[in-house]
């Protein structure tokens, strides 16, 4: 039995899914430079930061109030990000390093594992067929389902309640300072997981976050960082 301090008094685990259980936000940034290029728009400073942990539907919205140019509506920016993305998600993602192993045994422990993520309700479930892990999930939810996106502790509370575990008897997997924002304003605590993407914001996803792994591999072995 994995037995850590990180551990301790947990009894629900909930994941974030693009770059922390996922190494997949590359894709977004690659179809946001498209999606301009197509319609001849200029990406703003500080663009994908302002975007943060935004859901799906809030994101379109932030492109129809950047860019008022554009003449679709919300639900046809969505529709197109979908067709752009979704061979994407079906084909090339990956599971982070050591997450299945992970998981795997945490639901050996009896503990219920959840997902509550940004992306949109589509892409989530396309990716989770495409790897064949959706059974090791007990709920999956989006912020779209939950009204709100992160940093608003919604999503999570959602998770949390389907899954039956009280907020302070949760852990977080986060990978973003907006997502790690959401699971501390849930009350629950944080580990904060290396990714590509969001290595520029490392000093300050340790700064929010109790935990920092740079793999679910430095949870078995004990290697991850206490941080509070």
């Amino acid at each position: 039995m994995l037995q850590t301090k990180m551990l301790e008094g947990i009894d629900g685990i909930i994941f974030d899914m693009d770059g922390t259980l996922l190494d997949s936000m590359w894709i977004w940034p690659s179809i946001d430079d498209d999606y301009l290029k197509k319609y001849c728009l200029k990406k703003p400073e500080r663009f994908h930061e302002a975007m943060e942990g935004m859901s799906y539907s809030e994101v379109a919205q932030f492109f129809l109030d950047t860019f008022p140019e554009l003449s679709c509506t919300r639900q046809e920016i969505m529709d197109e990000w979908l067709l752009m993305a979704r061979e994407k998600y079906r084909t090339q993602v990956s599971l982070k390093k050591g997450a299945e192993r992970f998981i795997s045994r945490m639901r050996s422990q009896g503990k219920k594992i959840g997902i509550a993520t940004s992306n949109a309700r589509e892409l989530t479930d396309d990716a989770l067929l495409a790897l064949q892990i959706g059974g090791l999930f007990d709920v999956v939810r989006t912020a779209g389902e939950a009204g709100a996106g992160k940093p608003a502790p919604d999503v999570y509370l959602m998770v949390a309640g389907e899954l039956e575990v009280e907020p302070e008897r949760c852990l977080v997997f986060e990978d973003v300072p907006m997502g790690i924002l959401a699971g501390k304003n849930a009350g629950m605590r944080v580990c904060a997981v290396e990714d590509d993407f969001s290595r520029p914001q490392e000093e300050k996803k340790r700064k929010l976050a109790d935990y920092y792994i740079q793999d679910y591999d430095d949870i078995e072995k004990e290697t991850y960082e206490v941080l509070l």
